[in-house]
């Protein structure tokens, strides 16, 4: 559902002056209004009108999630019922119509909501719901961007980057029109959403937004190339599956030869439906592969207490430990041992938040071959067949 002239909802809690609107007839010069509720184009507008809608639904018997603003829940059973809130957007899940249609009068006496139907098309994500599941993808975005692009009748590329490609600073032939590239990375970031395959291609290639190159611009082009294959590509979120989060990471020590930083990648499973993941480089950098593989492990299992935590918000119980799947034997060594030694003490302690949650039962380190590690595809480019 849709919220009508969202803004003009919001309270004011301070004084707020505006000049009189062109043609207003006033007697005496220099006169101003004094605005009683919000108007859009007011820096407050945003964030009074999210207060607003909060300390509605707050009162109407919802929880505002600790770990999740936009997320309110309420009920128990059949007759619980989730929503999540983006601006004026919002989105409702639950196993039983009537709390909906309760909702929806509720909502609709208090603010006057546009009633858009079930999920279809959400904030450019298409998602598809079935007997069987829901699937989620974003073709339409996705041909959109070829569109401006002019790459619609491309020839596809099996792979979203180069294997063994490496992009560095001022390396090429600056282009003239910065605006056209940055407009182009920021739309993949969108589209990466629902496309977990181009994560690592596109963190790469945000990294040169300020001063790109020709060959930063071709390496985007590649990308585009990939997306043209399966613009409809998506994921799947089985209606049955198992509850239990089985957690991937992995690290490419020293990946970046300018800074000599880590890249670290993770995903992570509930049941076999993937439902987080990312790509990203480490602030600083680490002295030994060890110690790189073991800060990966901190931001995952950073991730997964988060998860954990918005599950139970969800009134989604886990009753096992999550399984963290790393393939650095040395990494689950350091978090398996109490006691510090030469090789670790220098590694901040926020650090070892993984030992603190393994010995709380919240996650379980098992370790996995790197041919089999899932993760492999968010820290570098990976060739079509594996070596």
């Amino acid at each position: 559902m849709d919220i009508n002239n969202a803004f003009l909802h919001g309270d004011l809690n301070e004084e707020v002056y505006m000049v009189l609107p062109p043609g207003f007839q006033s007697e005496k010069p220099n006169q101003v209004c004094r605005l009683l509720r919000s108007l859009y184009g007011l820096k407050q507008a945003s964030r009074q009108w999210n207060a607003k809608l909060s300390t509605t639904l707050v009162h109407n018997g919802f929880k505002q999630s600790r770990h999740d603003s936009s997320l309110f829940t309420k009920g128990t059973g059949a007759n619980f019922i989730a929503l999540l809130v983006y601006v004026d957007d919002i989105l409702v899940a639950c196993a039983n119509m009537e709390p909906i249609q309760q909702l929806k009068l509720f909502l609709d006496s208090t603010f006057k909501i546009k009633d858009l139907g079930s999920l279809g098309y959400f904030l450019g994500i298409e998602a598809k719901a079935k007997a069987d599941g829901l699937n989620i993808c974003q073709r339409k975005y996705a041909l959109d961007i070829l569109k401006e692009a002019g790459f619609l009748g491309c020839k596809p590329a099996n792979t979203p980057m180069v294997h063994g490609l490496k992009l560095s600073q001022g390396d090429g032939v600056p282009l003239d029109d910065v605006g056209c590239y940055r407009r182009l990375i920021g739309r993949l970031l969108y589209l990466t959403a629902t496309r977990p395959d181009i994560t690592f291609a596109v963190q790469q290639l945000s990294q040169f937004i300020d001063a790109p190159t020709d060959k930063h611009l071709s390496a985007a082009h590649r990308v585009l190339r990939y997306i043209k294959k399966s613009p409809g590509h998506g994921i799947f979120y089985p209606a049955n599956m198992d509850m239990q989060l089985k957690v991937f990471s992995d690290l490419d020590w020293a990946a970046c030869f300018e800074t000599r930083r880590s890249i670290t990648g993770y995903c992570i499973f509930l049941g076999p439906a993937l439902i987080s993941w990312r790509s990203k480089k480490h602030v600083t950098v680490s002295r030994s592969s060890s110690e790189a593989e073991y800060r990966a492990l901190a931001a995952t299992v950073c991730e997964v207490q988060w998860l954990t935590y918005i599950l139970h918000d969800l009134q989604v119980e886990l009753n096992r430990p999550a399984t963290v799947f790393c393939d650095n034997k040395s990494a689950i060594a350091i978090a398996e041992n109490h006691v510090f030694h030469e090789r670790t003490k220098h590694i901040d302690i926020d650090c070892h938040i993984v030992r603190e949650k393994q010995s709380q039962g919240l996650i379980k380190l098992l370790s996995v071959s790197s041919s089999n590690q899932t993760a492999d595809g968010f820290t570098k480019p990976l060739p079509v067949d594996p070596i």
